[in-house]
Parts: structure tokens; sequence; C-alpha cells
């Protein structure tokens, strides 16, 4: 969690850093940070989650290691982060699954997965593993009901967890969930996230050790994220198929769920592994050691699960089809599970920061808190 240490390192980081304002046109992090006279539990989580871990800032600082001060904002920044991940985590007993998760442990969940899904496909009748299913039909190896409940009632679950978590977040970081939201701050923030804007602080490359820029960084996110979006209107789509118009799958290969999927697979093959790749040979000075299993892991799932579902599509009318759906449909379990546990949430927490500091810069908002808290002291001065 997030140790009185840890609270104290922060806050005198961002005091030192307030005094000398010497990276203040770096990101989003300075302006909100010059904001405060005073840094709070929830103002430095705030702070951590705003920031993108580009690493100038630590090139750019006259205290850092090895100076005397040894100032180190992406480091400090990034051991707060893995913090509020388990301080806003819930149910709380899991938020040590932040701290144990490795790349072991999540391909030991995957494989528990899909040997739990063989054994009780095997169950319900051998002959769904032994036979070719014409057309690639899934229903006949696991039918969309058994797939709706157990998919349902996870996805119910994690949403349920990562709702609490971003909410418990949110008003940490002083913000109330009844207050409307400037339209323009909300549009603005949204953009900044999905266009990574502060990824870069210096230009539009990424750093990867100091005097050391690409846009690979960048990209990798990019196909990542917008790979993970493709899949999940792949699966929307199919859902309104099967659901609203009886259209039952597998599609056909130019159907809308299969590009949409085959894209987002694609996408989620080419990210992951830049990334895994970028994550061995940047610069371990900007980077948290504790949290290397955390990234590697939930790289790694997301690959496997791209994978094994592209491997699947191709092999669809094969009589291997069968087993490797069921593989394919473990990962994808594991990955569910993880999500409210692993790497996942800090896309969730990066934009409601982003919306924090949108809402914070606004011109009207920020008017009308000023005049407010004028207000204020003028009442209890008189």
């Amino acid at each position: 969690m997030l140790s009185d240490d840890l609270i104290r390192q922060g806050q005198h980081v961002m005091t030192v850093c307030n005094a000398c304002r010497y990276c203040e046109g770096y990101c989003a992090v300075f302006p909100a940070m010059e904001n405060r006279l005073a840094f709070s539990k929830g103002d430095l989580t705030y702070l951590a989650n705003l920031c993108h871990n580009c690493g100038e800032c630590l090139y750019a600082c006259p205290y850092a290691p090895p100076h005397e001060f040894a100032i180190d904002v992406p480091r400090t920044l990034a051991e707060i982060r893995l913090g509020s991940y388990e301080e806003y985590c819930w149910p709380g007993p899991l938020s040590g699954a932040f701290r144990r998760h490795q790349l072991l442990t999540a391909l030991a969940l995957a494989l528990a997965a899909v040997g739990l899904l063989f054994a009780s496909t095997l169950l319900a009748g051998r002959e769904r593993l032994a036979t070719a299913h014409p057309g690639g039909d899934f229903y006949r190896v696991m039918p969309h009901e058994v797939m709706v409940a157990v998919f349902g009632g996870v996805s119910a679950f994690v949403l349920a967890a990562l709702v609490t978590g971003v909410v418990r977040f949110w008003r940490e970081a002083g913000e109330r969930t009844a207050v409307p939201m400037p339209r323009l701050a909300l549009t603005r923030a949204l953009g900044d996230a999905v266009t990574l804007k502060y990824l870069h602080a210096n230009g539009v490359d990424c750093t990867s050790a100091e005097e050391v820029r690409s846009p690979w960084r960048r990209w990798f996110h990019h196909l990542t994220f917008y790979g993970f979006m493709l899949c999940f209107a792949s699966t929307s789509v199919a859902a309104l198929y099967h659901v609203g118009f009886g259209w039952r799958a597998p599609y056909p290969y130019f159907s809308l769920p299969v590009v949409l999927g085959t894209a987002g697979g694609l996408g989620l093959l080419a990210g992951p592994a830049g990334l895994f790749f970028l994550r061995r040979t940047r610069d371990q000075a900007v980077l948290d050691p504790a949290q290397r299993g955390l990234d590697e892991a939930f790289i790694i799932l997301l690959l496997l699960t791209s994978l094994t579902g592209l491997v699947l599509l191709v092999l669809r009318d094969r009589a291997a089809m069968p087993a490797l759906l069921i593989v394919h449909l473990g990962f994808v379990l594991a990955l569910f599970l993880t999500l409210p546990y692993g790497k996942f949430v800090h896309g969730l927490y990066r934009t409601a920061a982003l919306v924090k500091y949108a809402s914070e810069t606004f011109p009207s908002r920020s008017h009308e808190e000023h005049e407010g808290s004028r207000s204020s002291r003028t009442n209890t001065q008189t």
C-alpha cells in the first residue's frame, strides 16, 4: 500500500520540483503540481497517475542522482502509482496481486483456465473435442449459453472491481461524482488520452535513454490500445448479430465481426510484442523494478490471447479447432480475471487523472473555484 515513508518521499520530491520548476513545460504533471502548495496523499496519487513516464524530467533535472538531493520524479511517481493500484483495489484482500503478479503466475492461471475448460467440455461429451465441426461452429464445442454464463459472470465481476477502483481514486483526488464535468473539458481529456499526448514530453518522439528518442513506444501503445478496442468492437458486433438479428456464428471471413477481430488481433500481436522488447531495452533508471512482472504479465497475456485467436480463425475448419477454441478461451478467461489486478488499471486511472487535469485547467471551472475560495476566505476573515 501507500506507506508513510513513500508519501513523505513523494511530498519531498514534489516540493523540490515546485521550487525549481525547470521542467514545467514538459507535461501536465508540472502545471498540476504548481497549482498546489502542499501535497496530500490524494494529490500524489493524482500526479502519479497523470505521469506518462516519458523520463524527460529525470534527464533534465539538476538534482537527479548522483546529486545529494537524489530527485527522481519518474521512479518516485511509478512507486506511488503501484501503491495507488493497491490502495483502491476491490476487493481489498486481492490487492496483493499487484506485487505477486508475475509472468509465470499469469501463464499458470491461463493454463489452469485451459485445463478447467477442457475438463468441463469432456464431461459434457467427449465427441465435442474429438469431432471436426464443418464451418468452424464453435457452439458445437461450447454452447452459446455456457459462453455467455461464464464470460458474462466474469465480466460483471471485473466491471464492478474496475468501477469501484476508479471511484475510489476519483474521491481520493478530491473530486465528487455528483458534480457535472464541463463537456469541453471532458472532450479535451479524452482526446489527450486516446492520442497519448503526454507520452512524449519533448517533440513527437519518446525517450528510451538520455538523448535517445524514437516514436516506437507511442506507436506500440497505439497498436495495443486500438487493437484491444477493435477486438471489443468485434465481440459487440457479433453479439448484436446473434441476439438482435438471429445470425449465428461462424461468420464469413469478410464479415464485419471477423474483419474487426482480425485487425484487432494483428494490433494486439505487434503492439505487445514491441512493448515487451522496448521494456527490456529502455533505460532502467526511469522504470520501477517492482512493476516488471506486472507489466510483462499483462503484455504476454494480451499477445498470447491475440495469437491463439488468430490461429483459431485460420484453422477453424480443421480437426484441431475444438482444442484450439478451448486454449483460446482459457487465455481470454485468464486475461479477464487479471484485468482489475494487473497493468490494465493504469489506463483507467490515467484517463481519470487527465479528466481531473482538464477540469482544473478549464477556464470557467477554474474561475468559479477561485471565486469560491476567495469568498470563503472573506467570510472566514469576517
